[in-house]
């Protein structure tokens, strides 16, 4: 018989790149489906969603700077990180959702592929949100997107894995810096996800993670100056309502999506909702 200490796993935010505690240091208990510890969450608060903004401003010029052939490089580089690490993901997302193993490892798979899917986008999203518009004049009159900025995530609260990967790819595929709140009571498979991102080819601050209480986090990301844009998709009617009030103070943009089915086709829907389009006047000839 082994007397042999188990080495239990410390869960921590992902900012900037690095792995930091909470400011607060305060953790919260993370169980499974049958109410077994799984392990101590990091409880973020206000400063560290403030961090993570700071974090995803920074990164968002190089980021949205690179070209597109880039972006879908590295996205598909997730992806090969995330192949090589199916098997710790699959125990995780079990332990989460309360699914078999089977169907765990098909939510993995799911999400593995549906990166590779969004790192396809990457050259091709302008194609379809661009476009030659015909005016009255000797101009060439054009309309190209760009990425909106820094997008505050709020992850679905139903599907710990894939619906984050739904939730994050199409956001940063095109430009934008994200700064995600994991799911509240499975924020696990998040917070190793950082793990995946910090050894991909991502620079930090591209994606930053934050976990604890939805609701403590998400206020203060609404009503932050220099959040460009909200995804809505893990909150509550009465929060969303309330957030969608603190978000109207520096006009964000702000996604309120209904329920989603995250194993379906994923459209182009969610890939265009955090782009702003420019025009371009230019005289024929010149």
């Amino acid at each position: 018989m082994s007397d042999r200490l188990s080495v239990f796993k410390t869960y921590k935010l992902y900012v900037g790149g690095k792995f930091p505690r909470s400011e607060s240091g305060r953790v919260y208990e993370v169980t499974d489906s049958k109410g077994n510890w799984l392990a101590n969450a990091p409880l973020s608060s206000r400063k560290d969603a403030r961090d993570a903004v700071v974090a995803a401003r920074k990164a968002f010029g190089g980021w949205s700077g690179a070209t597109a052939y880039n972006r879908g490089q590295i996205l598909y580089r997730v992806a090969e990180m995330l192949e090589g690490r199916r098997e710790q993901f699959t125990a995780e997302v079990a332990a989460a959702e309360g699914l078999s193993k089977p169907k765990a490892a098909a939510q993995v798979e799911a999400a593995v592929d549906r990166w590779v899917w969004y790192a396809g986008w990457s050259d091709k999203a302008a194609q379809i949100a661009g476009s030659a518009n015909p005016v009255a004049g000797p101009y060439f009159n054009l309309s190209s997107p760009e990425p909106t900025g820094v997008v505050a995530v709020l992850a679905p609260q139903d599907s710990s894995f894939l619906g984050l990967v739904s939730v994050i790819a199409p956001a940063v595929v095109t430009g934008n810096t994200v700064v995600v709140t994991a799911s509240e009571n499975s924020p696990l498979p998040a917070l190793s996800l950082g793990e995946v991102l910090a050894t991909s080819d991502l620079p930090g601050g591209v994606v930053n993670v934050l976990s604890g209480r939805t609701a403590e986090i998400a206020a203060p990301l609404a009503a932050h100056q220099d959040v460009n844009a909200i995804d809505l998709t893990g909150a509550d009617a009465e929060l969303a309502k309330d957030l969608e009030v603190a978000a109207a103070d520096n006009l964000k943009r702000v996604l309120r999506p209904g329920p989603v089915d995250w194993t379906a086709d994923p459209g182009t829907g969610r890939l265009l909702s955090f782009l702003e389009t420019k025009t371009v006047w230019h005289p024929m000839g010149v």
